[in-house]
């Protein structure tokens, strides 16, 4: 089971939007105030839960209260012109936050500064987050992320959150900003949008509905956007944004566990194997020289293809044909479309989507007295009660230690795997 997140934001996100929906989860505000304090920033700023209601529903609104030092004015001045990403990067490390928490953090600032940069026509680094803006930024992003991590939400491979985000509304009119009148969205939150090619649609709202700084959070650490994944609700928290707006103003974060969706921390239970969503391709051609076939095989795979397959089958006046079927991660499917266009007769490609049960594995290296020889290992479960499943010396390797040394290919198979058994005797 992986625990899994989705943004719901019928009327946009901001940063503390963000704050009040992971409180409104059972993210204490106190653990918040203890590790934001490291940053050194708790001079300029205190954190405040209310709930409020919008359109006569409840929700948590977490008020990032900015404090005015007038009386000494040097010290104000030294932060007139802001923070830089340098300066807050240095600031999230030095303040030994929870490993996640910390990447993400920094992950965030580097986007925001990236496309802030983009907008200006200058290096992220030279990126300044105003006075007012940097003390609350810091709060939201670097909240929003040690209460993701508290929760507990798992990461991917990659490291990032399991979490998901559905379409943005676009807003509209202008909003007030240190530079005038900007029209909304605003160019940094347009940026971020066309950095991770987002979905957007208008819900007839003409207000700044979207945050760069909400933006930048969900744009850095959502998977995908659009619809809910497949998961089962287990809470929802509900977070309330400044503005009264004619829908309830609430960003919802549904908290779930998900089957379906693969981590590289998911514990399956005792034995099962895990699910992931697989591409199918499939195309029936009776008009191809045979010799192409070949090509297009390396050609499926150099584009990320899992597995390619064909079947003799009849076709219309008793032609003989082949079925092809190409298996391919989502991601991979439109590159893996475009070769069978391109280098088959075909007309149509038909796909589907469909979940694969697959084992964990790995790659593990063995040496024979001829070489060494990669072995692919599969496994069931976790790691106490490892079941292996599989063990299966690379074809290629075995290959070419047999070309190498002339001796059978069976042979040297035989001996990688005699070799790996040896070393996991226990």
């Amino acid at each position: 089971m992986s625990k899994v997140a989705y943004l719901q934001c019928p009327t946009g996100i901001s940063g503390d939007m963000c704050l009040g929906a992971l409180v409104s989860l059972g993210v204490p505000i106190e653990y918040l105030v203890e590790k934001l304090d490291r940053l050194g920033i708790e001079q300029e700023y205190k954190l405040r839960v209310e709930q409020v209601l919008r359109q006569t529903q409840q929700a948590t609104k977490v008020h990032v209260d900015l404090v005015h030092h007038h009386h000494h004015h040097d010290h104000e001045h030294s932060h007139h012109h802001g923070r830089h990403l340098p300066e807050i990067e240095e600031m999230i490390l030095k303040a030994a936050l929870p490993s996640r928490a910390e990447a993400w953090s920094m992950f965030v600032f580097r986007q925001l500064a990236v496309a802030e940069g983009a907008v200006h026509g200058i290096e992220p680094e030279k990126v300044h987050f105003h006075e007012v803006g940097a003390v609350d930024a810091i709060a939201d992003i670097v909240g929003t992320c040690l209460g993701l991590d508290w929760l507990g939400i798992d990461s991917d491979a990659a490291g990032l959150p399991l979490l998901y985000c559905s379409a943005f509304p676009t807003g509209g009119g202008t909003v007030r900003a240190a530079h005038g009148q900007m029209a909304v969205p605003v160019p940094a939150v347009l940026k971020l949008w066309e950095m991770r090619g987002c979905p957007v649609y208008s819900n007839g709202i003409e207000r700044e509905l979207v945050t760069p700084t909400g933006a930048a959070i969900a744009t850095t650490l959502a998977r995908d956007f659009g619809p809910p994944p497949p998961i089962t609700i287990q809470q929802v928290g509900l977070g309330a944004g400044s503005l009264d707006l004619p829908i309830p103003n609430i960003l919802r974060l549904w908290l779930g566990e998900s089957t379906t969706l693969q981590s590289n921390i998911t514990d399956f239970g005792d034995t099962s194997p895990s699910l992931e969503t697989i591409s199918v391709l499939e195309t029936q051609i009776d008009d191809l020289n045979p010799q192409a076939v070949g090509y297009l095989f390396d050609a499926l795979f150099a584009a990320g293809a899992v597995d390619v397959f064909t079947q003799p089958i009849g076709m219309k006046k008793s032609r003989p044909g082949i079925l092809l079927t190409v298996i391919c991660h989502p991601e991979n499917l439109p590159n893996c479309e475009a070769i069978l266009f391109r280098e088959t007769t075909t007309l149509g490609i038909r796909r589907t989507t469909q979940q694969r049960a697959i084992l964990q594995r790995e790659i593990q290296h063995i040496e024979t007295e001829y070489g060494k020889v990669r072995i692919k290992v599969a496994w069931i479960g976790q790691t106490p009660e490892k079941v292996i499943a599989n063990v299966q010396p690379e074809y290629e390797d075995c290959a070419d230690l047999a070309r190498k040394h002339n001796i059978p290919w069976r042979e040297i198979q035989r001996l990688a795997l005699q070799g790996w058994y040896l070393a996991h005797q226990n």
